[in-house]
């Protein structure tokens, strides 16, 4: 005999379904409103630290762009004028806001050395370290996590061993070095050299991959490491939850335990690794860049570095200071997304 539901009941439990879909989108509006307010602050202090940072380096910019001879040579009024021209001569309450004003209509500046304008710099070497970046942060899931799945199933075996003693090798060997150690190889095995053309995934992907893959494989073998060792520690504490042992207890076939119920709950620190990781790379990539040759935003930042070319070098690490402040608010909100309980702090 069917059970007839009264009809005010039904729009009653309606009712209370839509007031609970609500509250959770208030939740998730609220949480994402207070991450956004706090990366801007964390923007602006960024942007004040950064700046101070480029006003107390050592060294003159004209020693850099003259050289030591040609500064000597250089007169005071000489001197002044350049300074006034590169608005270096300005109290510097005036520098910062002018910097802040240049930058929120895209102007960068230029370089002392080069023609080519920061933002013109940025557009064309931004995307082959991008591409870099998400390319070893893929490469990281694909090898990192299965390594933990077989490790944390077998704890203290002889795999486990073995995952957890590269782990620490990869974690302790710098990029760089392993890095020249690829090129070197490629270079006597080989004759090869990475190909140093402008260009991009969509016009020429076989060239674009020949330079991204040598730092995306570095890059993503230190992160490997990183991604293994947070998924089997994860892993580990989740397995040992009641509601996987009452699942294996009902007769629930292992992998579909682990597949299920245990992974998905053991990736949300992975997921925040990730994208920790994933700014982390950003950095990473300059050495890494400068050893495999390859002309990204890291080589730039390397050349900006050893030629004291300040607006590159100022721009350029905010840049990347923005970035990381954006990847964390994104993996916050995803991760609040994935789990509600994060919604109410």
């Amino acid at each position: 005999m069917s059970r007839k539901v009264h009809p005010g009941r039904k729009g009653e439990t309606t009712s209370r379904m839509r007031a609970s879909r609500l509250v959770r989108a208030e939740l998730m509006l609220g949480y994402m409103s207070r991450r956004l307010a706090l990366g801007a602050l964390t923007v602006f202090g960024v942007s004040i630290l950064v700046f101070g940072i480029m006003r107390v380096l050592p060294g003159d910019p004209l020693v850099a762009i003259f050289g030591p001879d040609g500064f000597t040579r250089l007169t005071e009024d000489q001197r002044a004028g350049y300074m006034a021209e590169l608005g270096l001569s300005d109290p510097l309450h005036v520098q910062y806001l002018r910097w802040m004003g240049d930058i929120l209509r895209g102007e960068f500046g230029r370089s002392f050395f080069r023609s080519e304008s920061v933002a013109d710099m940025i557009l064309r070497r931004g995307p082959l370290t991008a591409q870099i970046a998400f390319l070893s942060v893929l490469l990281s899931w694909v090898i990192g996590l299965p390594v933990a799945i077989v490790s944390a199933l077998r704890p203290n075996s002889l795999a486990d061993n073995v995952v957890r003693f590269i782990s620490i090798l990869f974690l302790a060997v710098p990029g760089f070095w392993l890095g020249m150690l690829i090129v070197l190889g490629l270079l006597f095995a080989f004759g090869y050299r990475a190909p140093l053309t402008g260009a991009s995934l969509l016009n020429d992907p076989w060239t674009t991959l020949q330079m991204i893959a040598g730092p995306a494989i570095v890059l993503g073998l230190g992160q490997a490491a990183y991604i293994a060792r947070m998924a089997r520690s994860s892993l580990l504490e989740v397995i040992r939850e009641d509601y996987v042992r009452t699942a294996r207890a009902k007769g629930v076939n292992r992998r579909a335990v682990i597949r299920l119920h245990a992974l998905p709950n053991a990736l949300l620190p992975v997921v925040t690794l990730s994208g920790i990781l994933l700014g982390f790379v950003l950095a990473g990539s300059i050495p890494v860049e400068r050893a495999f040759g390859t002309p990204g935003l890291g080589s730039a930042m390397y050349t900006a570095v050893s030629e004291r070319d300040v607006f590159v070098m100022q721009n350029l690490v905010f840049l990347y200071a923005v970035v990381f402040v954006i990847l964390n608010i994104a993996i916050d909100i995803l991760i609040a997304w994935i789990d509600p309980r994060i919604r109410f702090q």
